[in-house]
């Protein structure tokens, strides 16, 4: 890798922590350190909260929607001319193969920088509502978006280029500032990003900041800050509740993406082995962490030895292997702590009568490795069915006609993604219909694209990302009348 050393970006300067403390960054795939990240103090993340502050409500950024565009089209240059460079850092930093960043891993949240850029220049911040005679006085309306404000941007591991795009670049287009804090198994493309902005664009000192704390309570200060008018987190549910209720005292606004137990739902006149092929390919992809891959697979009862077959078959042909192989589907786990999380689930799966199908075990090997798994013999009401595991592990779960499958996809605290399959095409929407969750595909329809919203139903999140809900989440609305 060419990538410079990880940098903090506080008030347009690249710096280490005030201390100089750093910390080690860990290659998932052998364990081994490769690099050093910033470990920002408290004083550090105060320095960035007060410069993004500062940014909003001394300059011009907020209303200047012109150099907002440029500013991010300039982003987005930067992170083509680099892009060798962020694919080789992903695999290294974050264990993800070149398969996964063809997509979501770089190349679409690349793509939805330009389209927000895009969508900022067009959008309508102005609104005519016409003339009426509220409380009897002629008046004309308007209904004005204004941004949010100091917005704190919390980002997880898994995916970390799509998600810190995907918030830092709606934020900035609807005039924000931002404070970016990505996780600590995964700073350095965060560190990158921001180098770029600082060196390749135009944009104001203040504007964008990235802070790597290792430290939770650190972190927490974005939460709790009055500086912080919004946080936008991507991560687990008991973490966003947290922030949720950290964020209460000063009544910021709150956008949560958080986890997922998805299902995919094979109806009895499906093609059942092309979608139990289908569905454990998808669990493999990037070892399973992914909040809206498919972890249920739910199949017709009298096809689900067939299906159980399947998804063991295609899950032991595409194995495990390095993520800087080309052909790499299924890679390692983020962490030792995240390997040993997986571990203790597949022994819970013993525990509650399930059997593997194949895989069941962590693979001893340098760095974190976990066998892509199918456990059977359980139904939707067991621990491995109810609770997201972040591994390339598939339960697969019979169902006894349309309406048990809905039954069984909703009968679950999540609702972020799902699929259905059907030979007939209006009955699987249908289906699909009755399904509580954010995102479904339809006989392998794909909803992924800059310009589609991304959510979740109940304890998967709220608010939406991406597409036009998702720069309106940054945006306040105002309403001003004049008389007519």
């Amino acid at each position: 890798m060419t990538t410079p050393p990880a940098q903090l970006l506080v008030d347009g300067k690249l710096v280490p922590a005030s201390d100089g403390a750093t910390f080690p960054i860990l290659a998932p795939a052998t364990g081994a350190e490769i690099g050093r990240a910033p470990d920002a103090t408290a004083a550090d993340v105060d320095a960035a909260i007060a410069a993004a502050r500062r940014a909003f409500d001394e300059t011009g950024w907020s209303t200047d929607v012109g150099l907002r565009v440029r500013c991010l089209r300039q982003l987005h240059q930067a992170l083509l001319d680099h892009s060798d460079d962020f694919r080789a850092l992903t695999a290294a930093e974050v264990g993800m193969p070149a398969f996964m960043q063809v997509a979501a891993g770089f190349d679409a949240p690349v793509e939805g920088l330009r389209w927000v850029a895009d969508l900022a220049e067009s959008y309508d911040y102005e609104t005519d509502l016409g003339v009426a005679e509220p409380m009897g006085v002629p008046s004309r309306r308007t209904v004005r978006r204004e941004a949010v404000g100091v917005v704190a941007a919390i980002t997880p591991w898994n995916v970390p280029t799509q998600i810190n795009l995907a918030k830092v670049g709606p934020a900035l287009a609807a005039g924000c500032t931002v404070v970016l804090k990505p996780a600590p198994d995964t700073p350095w493309l965060a560190c990158e990003l921001g180098r770029l902005a600082a060196e390749r664009t135009d944009l104001p000192p203040g504007v964008l900041n990235v802070v790597t704390p290792r430290s939770d309570e650190v972190a927490s200060v974005l939460a709790t800050d009055p500086r912080v008018d919004m946080v936008s987190f991507t991560g687990s549910t008991a973490t966003g509740r947290a922030i949720m209720a950290a964020a209460a005292p000063t009544l910021k606004r709150v956008f949560l993406e958080l986890g997922g137990k998805s299902a995919a739902i094979a109806l009895d006149d499906a093609d059942v082995a092309a979608v139990a092929g289908a569905t454990a390919f998808e669990a493999c992809i990037h070892a399973g962490q992914g909040c809206a891959i498919t972890t249920r697979l739910v199949v017709p009862r009298d096809r689900y030895d067939e299906a159980v077959q399947v998804a063991a078959a295609t899950m032991e042909s595409i194995g495990v292997r390095d993520p800087a192989d080309p052909g790499a589907i299924c890679g390692p786990v983020i962490s030792r702590a995240q390997r040993d999380r997986v571990e203790a689930y597949l022994r819970l799966a013993v525990e509650e009568g399930g059997r593997f199908a194949t895989g069941g075990h962590v693979i001893d090997r340098d760095g974190f490795w976990v066998e892509p798994t199918v456990v059977a013999g359980l139904d939707n009401t067991s621990r491995l069915a109810q609770e997201e595991i972040f591994g390339p592990v598939l339960v697969v779960i019979a169902h006894d006609g349309d309406d048990d499958a809905v039954r069984i996809a909703n009968e679950s605290a999540y609702g972020l993604s799902g699929s259905v399959d059907s030979a007939d095409l209006e009955r699987a929407k249908a289906v699909a219909r009755r399904i509580r969750t954010g995102t479904l595909a339809v006989n392998g329809g794909v909803w992924f694209s800059p310009d589609a919203p991304f959510g979740g139903y109940k304890q998967s999140g709220v608010g939406r990302e991406m597409g036009v809900a998702g720069f309106e989440e940054y945006l306040e609305t105002k309403v001003m009348a004049e008389p007519a």
